[in-house]
């Protein structure tokens, strides 16, 4: 890979992100060769920290890759820290006077990368003090990466657009959603435009329904505080879900580039039927988990954790059904699941396919479902932990007669592979650096998202009911089934199946 000349200045540098994602993804670039000789990072935040203190919590955040005891002291020595006061203008002049100090030194071409790793209260602030104390006005480029929630609703995330396209263009705004840097994410359009098997019957004709999976083992853990504002909606389905859903449902780009993909994912988005208040009761199930065990492990209720009010109506379990009104999509559903302490972690998508228009196997108890039909054939995309895809077909069972059984075909990546994939923030800052912005959110697609979910918002915060309980452990509530059920289908991944025949659940 080629070398890149930047100075990357991460606002937010003490933070639980920059520890667990940011250090260790430079260091993997570091040791590509993508960052060598020619790139320097000021870290910034009020803590008064020394350089020493920060090399320090450098080289802590990279040992589980074992680096060498060069390659650790040459990497951290690049790192600088500034204790910053983000609403202190004078702050700004001592960090300009750094930055082009390191420039200098480093010979950066005056290439400089903002990373906003903090509040997005404080986004307007850092991009107008970069202004007014002219520290975008460089001869190379100037981009600023920004980390979700943007905006809480439509308002607040326009309001803040706002503040952020006085300073920047918005080809120099890079909107992080970690979800578009996972493999299997990135592996959607191969899947779908270099495999004419699924593109030509990818449309009404052929798929029956697309369930979207992203489930959590864990509960809130440290982040009640800020999750019992949020909610499952907020946390998961504006962004990461929509996003998902974007890629399986746009046209194909008449160009593999950034421009052609954000703008057909735009289309598909706003293509979204955006529901009446009506429809939102119709098609949304909210839970929220209480006290539960799986495994003889004893989780409490959302109640009981830290930083949670003990009256708190905040969901922490949405399950949906969206409709995309185009030609392509019309009358096909697209599920969603997503939740707190379920019966497993995993991110998964089905796409299953309509039954064949006459069963010539009907008559054969052994291969139908109960109502006579054969099982369906699903296109399996595992995103996470497994990563890979699966097709299942039906095939005739080995011996007399015409009995069909379900067959499996089926790509896992190894575990070994799987350590070895750059991580998704390693992705997504080489992009960044490449000036890439095809694998980040566009304003465009910001604001059709939230146009979605407010409506759903909105239709809750009305409500008096309290989100639907189910017990930590499980796959949400029965609610949840029954949405699918009603119009005939099932959530395909039901892992907790499995536990309750074997008694654990």
């Amino acid at each position: 890979m080629n070398e890149k000349k930047v100075l990357l200045t991460i606002f937010g540098a003490t933070g639980d992100l920059a520890q667990r994602k940011l250090y260790p993804s430079l260091f993997r670039l570091y040791r590509k060769g993508v960052l060598a000789d020619h790139f320097a990072v000021i870290g910034t935040a009020r803590r008064p920290w020394s350089d020493e203190k920060y090399h320090q919590v450098i080289t802590e955040t990279i040992k589980d890759l074992e680096p060498t005891a060069a390659e650790e002291k040459e990497f951290s020595s690049h790192f600088y820290y500034q204790s910053h006061d983000v609403t202190d203008t004078s702050h700004y002049d001592t960090l300009k006077e750094l930055s082009n100090k390191l420039d200098k030194k480093y010979q950066l071409e005056e290439n400089r990368l903002f990373y906003l790793a903090m509040s997005p209260n404080f986004f307007g602030t850092i991009v107008s003090h970069l202004k007014s104390q002219k520290m975008l006005e460089v001869d190379g480029f100037h981009r600023v990466i920004i980390e979700k929630p943007f905006g809480s609703d439509y308002a607040s995330a326009y309001k803040l657009n706002e503040e952020i396209n006085q300073v920047f263009e918005e080809d120099d705004i890079y909107r992080i959603d970690h979800y578009l840097g996972k493999e299997m994410i990135q592996n959607l359009s191969a899947i779908r435009f270099a495999n004419n098997i699924f593109e030509s019957i990818w449309n009404n004709r052929y798929i029956d329904n697309v369930q979207i999976n992203i489930a959590e083992d864990l509960g809130v853990e440290e982040r009640g505080g800020y999750y019992d504002k949020s909610g499952a909606l907020k946390d998961m389905v504006q962004n990461h879900i929509l996003q998902i859903l974007s890629l399986l449902a746009m046209e194909p780009p008449v160009a593999f580039s950034e421009k052609e993909i954000r703008a057909e994912k735009i289309k598909a988005l706003e293509a979204v039927r955006i529901y009446s208040e009506n429809e939102v009761r119709e098609n949304f199930v909210r839970g929220q988990y209480t006290a539960g065990n799986i495994e003889d492990k004893n989780f409490e209720g959302y109640h009981s954790e830290a930083n949670v009010a003990s009256d708190s109506t905040t969901e922490t379990f949405v399950a949906g059904k969206l409709l995309v009104d185009n030609f392509r999509w019309s009358g096909v559903p697209f599920y969603i699941r997503t939740g707190k302490r379920l019966t497993e972690k995993g991110s998964r998508i089905n796409i299953i396919f309509k039954q064949v228009p006459f069963n010539l196997f009907k008559n054969d108890i052994n291969a139908a479902c109960d109502n006579g039909s054969l099982p369906p054939n699903i296109l399996t995309i595992y995103i996470q932990p497994t990563e890979g895809f699966s097709l299942s077909l039906n095939g005739k069972e080995i011996g007399q007669g015409f009995t069909t059984v379900p067959i499996k075909l089926e790509q896992r990546n190894s575990s070994e592979i799987i350590e070895n994939t750059p991580e998704a923030y390693e992705k997504l800052l080489l992009d960044a650096l490449n000036g890439d912005g095809t694998n980040f959110t566009h304003w465009d697609e910001v604001a059709q998202s939230w146009r979605i979910v407010d409506v759903i918002r909105n239709t809750w915060d009305k409500e008096d009911a309290s989100p639907l309980p189910y017990s930590a452990g499980t796959m949400g509530p029965k609610e949840a089934f029954e949405l699918l059920e009603k119009s005939g289908s099932t959530w395909i991944w039901q892992p907790d199946d499995w536990y309750k025949d074997r008694g654990l659940l």
